[in-house]
C-alpha cells in the first residue's frame, strides 16, 4: 500500500473509538495511510469479543459468502455495495499475506480459523500492524461525548482532557455480551447527532423453553434444518442444534433466533420455530413407517436419531414409542411425520444480550456513504462494525462485515491525508 506522507503536511488526527474487530481494522488502514491514529479503548486491552469468539479460536471468516444471509432493516443494496468493497478473497489475502497469519478451513463446517487456533493471534497481529505504522492505543479511555467543530471534532473523555481531531471513527460495537465492554454508546452518540438508529435487538442468542420434555434432552446435539417465521419475517438455517437445560442453542438456533426475539420485543409473540431433525424427506419417512414388516415406532426412529430424542418426539406426537408399525394408525403416522419433519418447538423467550453473539439493528445505512462509511450529515464522522444495522449468521459472517466496514472507514478517515497532500503540491 502507498503511504501518503509529506514532510510539509501535518498528518491529520483520527480518533477511533473502540478497539474491537472493526476498530482495529480501521486503525490498521488509517495508520497505513499516514494518519495520526488514536485508538481509544474503554477496557484494558481491547478486542475482548474477538478473543472469546469461536471458543477462543476465532472463526475469522467464512470460506464462502451468501449475501442473502445478512439481515438488515436498511437498504439491501447499500449493504451489498459495502460487502463487495472488499471481497472475501482479498480479505483472506490480507490476513495471510499482509499480516502473515495463515488460515485453515475446518472441513466439517467450511469456517476459516487462524492456523494457530488462537483468537489472540488475530487481535495481536492487527494491533501490532497498526502500532507499527504509528497508531497509539489508549486503554481505559471512556469517551463521553462528541462535538463537531469547524475543522474537525472534539472528543470528550471522562478522565482526561478533550481531544481535538480531524476525523472520528465510531467502532463501539453494540449491546451484546456487555461483560466485554459493549454498552451501546455508539447508538447514543448517533442519536444525539440526529442520526437514524433502527431499533436494536439481541441476535444470535439461545432460545429458552418452559417445556420440560425437552429439558431432559440437554446435551444432545445434531445437524438439523430449522426455520422461524412470524407475520412479518422469516429465516432458515442448516447447522448444528443443541438441547440445553434452559431450551435450545447451537448455530442453527442462534441463526434464526432474531425472528423470535423481535416477535417478543414487539409484543406479538406470533413467531414459530420448526425443525426437520434428519436428512430424510417425507417420502422416505413415510416408506419406513408404512412398509416395515416388523418392529416398533421407536426402533425405526432411533436408526436416524439419538434414542432420547426419538422417545421425546414420540411423546410430542402423542404416539406410544412401543407401538408396533403394523398397529400404527393413519392419524398417528401423520403426527409422527410432523414431529420428524416440521417439529413445532415450544419456546418461551431468549437469553438476550448477555450471551448474544451480535446486536441487530443500529445506525441506518442511509446515514453513511457506502464507500467511506462517512456520515452524510456530519463530515469527518465514520461508522463501522456492529454499530451499523447489519448482521450475519454464525460462521465468520460478522467478522467479514467488521473487516469490510473497518477498512472502508479507516481508508475514508485517512483520505484527508491525500487531500492535504494534493493541496500542498498544488500550492508548490
Amino acid at each position: 500500500m502507498v503511504t501518503l506522507r509529506d514532510d510539509n503536511v501535518t498528518p491529520p488526527r483520527v480518533a477511533i473509538i473502540g478497539a474491537g474487530a472493526a476498530g482495529l481494522m480501521a486503525a490498521v488502514f488509517a495508520a497505513r495511510g499516514g494518519a495520526e491514529t488514536l485508538l481509544l479503548e474503554r477496557t484494558s486491552e481491547g478486542g475482548r469479543k474477538l478473543l472469546i469468539s469461536g471458543g477462543g479460536r476465532c472463526n475469522i471468516l467464512p470460506s464462502e459468502v451468501d449475501e442473502s444471509r445478512f439481515v438488515t432493516d436498511s437498504s439491501a443494496n447499500s449493504m451489498k455495495k459495502i460487502l463487495r468493497s472488499w471481497p472475501l478473497s482479498e480479505q483472506i489475502d490480507f490476513f495471510e499475506k499482509d499480516l502473515r497469519l495463515p488460515l485453515e478451513k475446518e472441513a466439517e463446517t467450511g469456517k476459516l480459523f487462524p492456523a494457530s487456533q488462537r483468537a489472540r493471534d488475530v487481535r495481536d497481529a492487527m494491533l501490532s500492524d497498526a502500532q507499527a505504522h504509528g497508531a497509539k492505543l489508549y486503554s481505559h479511555a471512556f469517551v463521553t461525548g462528541l462535538e463537531p467543530q469547524e475543522h474537525g471534532w472534539r472528543v470528550q473523555l471522562a478522565n482526561a482532557p478533550a481531544l481535538e481531531v480531524n476525523r472520528v471513527v465510531i467502532a463501539t460495537g453494540g449491546l451484546s455480551v456487555p461483560k466485554t465492554g459493549s454498552d451501546g454508546s455508539g447508538f447514543a452518540f448517533a442519536r444525539k447527532l440526529g442520526l437514524k438508529v433502527n431499533i436494536t435487538y439481541a441476535a444470535l442468542t439461545p432460545v429458552t423453553s418452559n417445556d420440560r420434555r425437552f429439558h431432559a434432552l440437554a446435551g444432545i446435539a445434531l445437524p438439523v434444518e430449522i426455520s422461524a417465521s412470524d407475520s412479518q419475517r422469516s429465516y432458515s438455517a442448516r447447522d448444528a442444534f443443541l438441547f440445553t437445560h434452559r431450551g435450545f442453542s447451537g448455530p442453527a438456533v442462534l441463526d434464526v433466533s432474531h425472528i423470535l426475539v423481535r416477535s417478543q420485543d414487539e409484543g406479538r409473540r406470533d413467531a414459530r420455530m420448526y425443525v426437520n431433525w434428519t436428512s430424510l424427506d417425507e417420502e422416505e419417512w413415510t416408506r419406513r413407517l408404512d412398509h416395515a414388516r416388523s418392529g416398533t415406532v421407536l426402533g425405526v426412529l432411533r436408526r436416524e436419531l439419538p434414542e432420547r430424542l426419538a422417545e421425546a418426539l414420540c411423546v410430542h406426537a402423542q404416539v406410544d414409542p412401543a407401538r408396533t408399525l403394523s398397529q400404527l394408525r393413519k392419524d398417528e403416522r401423520r403426527r409422527l411425520l410432523d414431529a420428524l419433519l416440521r417439529c413445532d418447538l415450544p419456546w418461551s423467550g431468549h437469553e438476550g444480550y448477555r450471551v448474544a453473539e451480535v446486536t441487530g439493528g443500529g445506525v441506518d445505512l442511509a446515514e453513511v456513504h457506502p464507500k467511506t462509511m462517512e456520515c452524510r450529515k456530519h463530515p469527518g464522522l465514520h461508522f463501522c462494525g456492529e454499530v451499523l444495522d447489519v448482521f450475519g449468521p454464525i460462521g465468520g459472517y460478522n467478522f467479514l462485515w467488521a473487516w469490510a466496514t473497518g477498512r472502508a472507514a479507516g481508508i475514508g478517515a485517512m483520505e484527508c491525508v491525500a487531500q492535504r497532500h494534493q493541496v500542498t503540491k498544488a500550492r508548490d
